[in-house]
């Protein structure tokens, strides 16, 4: 038993769950998630899949011998799939409370109608759907097929592979983890950089939070050392999180200077007055 590495992977774990905890709160509680990047939802939770995916492939020889382990040397044998597939479900979380919880008045396009008097322009919902509306459900889609048919493949190869009783991983069975390592540091990269131009332009925190931040920057470089010594993985499996705490750290910087912002202006996370409450 490497009780280093398991103790490790267990505060991670928790760890996780009670660093996105926060951030589910926040948007259930606000009843709003605006504020997120729609681009930054489909990249995260394809990165997170890809991921997933990556150390199931890369350590599926392990998985296929736990029917001879106990059940707790099963569970310590898996924790590095339980660990990245954690991960990949927290963060997906947001993405299904980001589509429920999207502000109505958002949802749909509002015309200006003119008056024929002095009295102010009235204002009309209309049943077009908005851009950013209609791009988060397409991109919601997106999401689904991509975890669809990168888990079909991923168990179709598997399936097709006999266990080699050595441990290792087969050819073609290691360019489908390369693959899937690859794009998820690639999509992990590319994650954060919607959502940072948008939280610069928006100049508010809105509905992300900062508390999540602050314990997954550095939990990201702990989780990433965790899975580098876990057996069965290489650099494709860890290089995503190294990326992603690195690109959160920068997204963290740019809140906390919004959150200095809007002390000094006397506004709230979404631009509202303080002592106001946000449309709905």
């Amino acid at each position: 038993h490497d009780w280093f590495s398991d103790v490790l992977t267990g505060g991670l774990i928790l760890g996780l769950c009670i660093s996105y905890a926060p951030q589910h709160y926040r948007i259930i509680s606000k009843g709003s998630s605006e504020g997120f990047s729609p681009w930054f939802l489909l990249l995260g939770s394809t990165s997170s899949a890809s991921g997933m995916l990556n150390i199931i492939v890369m350590q599926q020889a392990i998985i296929r011998c736990c029917h001879v382990y106990s059940a707790l040397d099963c569970l310590e044998t898996v924790a590095g799939v339980i660990q990245v597939g954690m991960q990949w479900l927290l963060f997906s979380v947001i993405l299904v409370l980001y589509i429920i919880y999207f502000p109505p008045h958002l949802k749909y396009v509002t015309l200006d109608i003119l008056s024929h008097d002095s009295q102010p322009p009235e204002r009309v919902k209309t049943n077009l759907k908005s851009d950013n509306w209609r791009l988060s459900i397409i991109l919601s889609w997106i999401v689904f097929i991509h975890l669809a048919f990168c888990t079909f493949v991923t168990f179709v190869l598997i399936l097709d592979s006999p266990a080699d009783p050595s441990g290792s991983v087969r050819p073609q069975l290691r360019l489908w983890a390369t693959f899937l390592g690859v794009s998820s540091a690639v999509l992990a990269a590319l994650q954060y950089a919607p959502q940072i131009v948008h939280t610069y332009r928006l100049k508010l925190v809105g509905a992300l939070s900062v508390p999540m931040m602050m314990i997954q920057t550095p939990g990201g470089f702990i989780m990433a050392a965790s899975i580098m010594i876990r057996p069965g993985t290489n650099w494709t499996t860890w290089i995503m999180f190294l990326v992603a705490a690195i690109m959160q750290g920068i997204l963290l910087t740019l809140c906390i200077c919004w959150k200095v912002r809007q002390r000094r202006l006397h506004i709230d996370d979404f631009g509202h007055p303080l002592g106001t409450e946000f449309p709905t």
